[in-house]
């Protein structure tokens, strides 16, 4: 029972899950359907953005709310840390 836990942990990651459901579709559309490879190539780029998407939210969350411009800070003088001085 424990080889089957082993199998199944990976899949309680989202990435995991899309770079799974990423790589059959890109397979099923090569082989099953026959689309062209440039529908391939977009399924996987499709799939690895989302990929990238969910790393760059779980990094937000590890790290906390965004360490830059708060309005709702005390030193807040009205201006954004983006704007030229």
């Amino acid at each position: 029972m424990t080889w089957l836990r082993r199998l199944v942990q990976p899949l309680k990651s989202r990435k995991t899950r899309v770079a799974l459901a990423t790589v059959l579709a890109a397979y099923a559309a090569d082989w099953g359907l026959g689309l062209d490879p440039m529908i391939v190539a977009t399924i996987l780029g499709v799939g690895v953005a989302l990929i990238l998407g969910i790393a760059h939210e779980d990094n937000g969350v590890k790290r906390g709310s965004f360490s830059g411009y708060n309005p709702k800070t005390p030193d807040y003088d009205g201006s954004c840390p983006t704007d030229a001085k």
